[in-house]
């Protein structure tokens, strides 16, 4: 798993992102984004995907979209960021875009590791997920949940239930006790994914 670093190495606050070669290609704009919109200083380590679908999923589902399927390999993909989270002394914060947010989401209730979760436009659609949700407890102080207003005006029958899911969501972390903000975007699925993730980063930092 390839690592992209920025930010200072002694900060306090660590940032842990997985992604596609999409994100990298915006990388540099995200972590300038994040600048502006805290004083924060922190460290930011971004975690290369090889196969997305498999990668980021916490259990095998039909695919919902092109013919891939959706794998289970969140729990080795999860592993292998906890290795490099050792230092207890710092505040580690998990996030992502799209699936990488419904994994840093899931990754919450299977560690306590990750102060904060930022979960931009998450995949709450995922089968099974919400009622995942509602079975276990996360361990997340704070999370930030975003969606695009025009994400579920979507033809895909699974994906346009992403809205009443992301309602569900944050009502369930709420009743958890989780410090939640939820914050509407303008925009499908495929606009500003590093402007929205840097805000969701960026709001954990400022309330930390």
């Amino acid at each position: 798993m390839k690592i992209y670093n920025y930010g200072n190495p002694d900060a306090s606050f660590v940032l842990i992102q997985p992604v596609d070669d999409h994100d990298i290609s915006l990388l540099e704009n995200e972590i300038d984004e994040i600048k502006k919109l805290t004083g924060k200083d922190f460290y930011f380590m971004a975690f290369k995907q090889e196969n997305w679908n498999k990668d980021l999923s916490p259990w095998s589902a039909p695919a919902v979209f092109g013919n891939e399927d959706f794998g289970e390999g969140a729990n080795n993909t999860l592993n292998d960021i906890l290795k490099l989270c050792v230092d207890m002394n710092k505040t580690y914060f998990l996030g992502g875009y799209s699936l990488a947010g419904l994994f840093a989401l899931w990754a919450s209730f299977q560690t306590d590791v990750f102060t904060g979760i930022a979960a931009a436009s998450p995949s709450v659609w995922f089968p099974g997920f919400i009622e995942y949700m509602k079975n276990h407890k996360t361990n997340a102080k704070s999370v930030y949940l975003s969606l695009g207003d025009r994400e579920e005006k979507t033809k895909n029958a699974v994906m346009a239930t992403v809205g009443k899911c992301i309602y569900e969501a944050n009502e369930i972390l709420i009743n958890q006790g989780s410090d939640v903000i939820f914050e509407w975007n303008s925009g499908n699925h495929f606009k500003d994914s590093d402007i929205r993730t840097a805000k969701a980063f960026a709001d954990l930092l400022n309330r930390s």
